[in-house]
């Protein structure tokens, strides 16, 4: 969903269209324009956050943050503060300069809960973003695999760069192959422009969930909360970009290309459970040392 919701209404064209091609119809009354205090307090007490920006060519970028709690606090109903250094190996956290469109996860695997907000940076220093919230809302824990994570120190130092790609090598591959979680940074700008949303969602099934064709990824999209933001986002900019974790050493693997929705069911045989699909197509992708480690 885009930062302009708010005066153009609760979906944006994308997502109405998606909502219709899947043949639902819902109501946008839990996106509010403000956090409740549940919310508030839930981002105050995370010792990491997932989100996502695009870049100056309009690509989505996702970057993940992390400190003690407390480091994400909420001066006021519309308003994060989030205490995190700029990192010069970070490319998502160095894009986020004042007016740049961002979407927040926070996530809990433990407790299984997540919560979204997506809006504008609206002050961003070396050591503090600040965000102004448009919109918030709630996911159901369904798909969130549990797990208990320690978060290295931001102490430790800056995340080490461990290269680029421009398609998956075999580590890449193994690790999605192995994966249970997931995450998706998508944009409702229109395609070659800087324009719109960001927004950053979970994904998460069985190990090995997405399968690997080539250079592409096929993805099982199951039944959610029927808003649509991701694939919504999809329709009107195909660009997106993966991250995915690996728990056993922080290690991030990034990944940018191009999607494509499948709505046709005879497509998802493969995939049970499954109400439609899509590709991603991976065009070029980068690695980095994270602060997340499985217990």
């Amino acid at each position: 969903m885009n930062h302009s919701a708010a005066t153009a209404g609760v979906f944006h064209a994308g997502e109405l269209r998606a909502q219709a091609l899947a043949g639902v119809s819902v109501s946008g009354a839990a996106i509010r324009e403000f956090m409740p205090e549940q919310h508030r307090t839930f981002f105050a007490a995370l010792r990491f956050l997932l989100l996502a920006t695009v870049d100056d060519a309009g690509w989505p970028v996702p970057t993940l943050l992390a400190g003690p709690p407390g480091f994400v606090s909420s001066p006021d109903q519309r308003s994060l503060r989030i205490e995190a250094a700029a990192d010069a190996q970070d490319q998502a956290r160095s894009l986020l300069q004042t007016g740049r469109p961002v979407g927040l996860l926070g996530i809990d695997f433990s407790r299984r809960r997540r919560n979204r907000a997506n809006g504008i940076v609206s002050a961003a220093g070396a050591a503090t973003l600040h965000i102004a919230v448009t919109q918030s809302f709630g996911n159901c824990p369904k798909y969130i695999q549990p797990r208990e994570l320690r978060v290295t120190p931001a102490s430790a130092g800056p995340a080490a760069a461990l290269g680029t790609l421009a398609g998956l090598d075999g580590q890449a591959r193994v690790l999605i192959s192995t994966a249970d979680t997931f995450f998706v940074a998508t944009s409702s700008g229109q395609a070659g422009e800087r324009s719109g949303g960001a927004d950053m969602s979970h994904r998460g099934g069985a190990p090995g969930f997405v399968k690997i064709a080539g250079d592409t990824l096929v993805c099982p999209d199951y039944a959610g909360n029927r808003y649509f933001n991701t694939l919504g986002n999809m329709l009107l900019e195909p660009r997106a970009a993966l991250l995915f974790i690996d728990f056993s050493n922080g290690d991030l693997l990034h990944l940018q290309g191009h999607s494509e929705i499948v709505w046709r069911a005879e497509d998802q045989q493969d995939f049970p459970g499954a109400e439609r699909l899509w590709r991603f197509r991976v065009e070029r992708g980068w690695r980095c040392a994270g602060p997340l480690r499985a217990e």
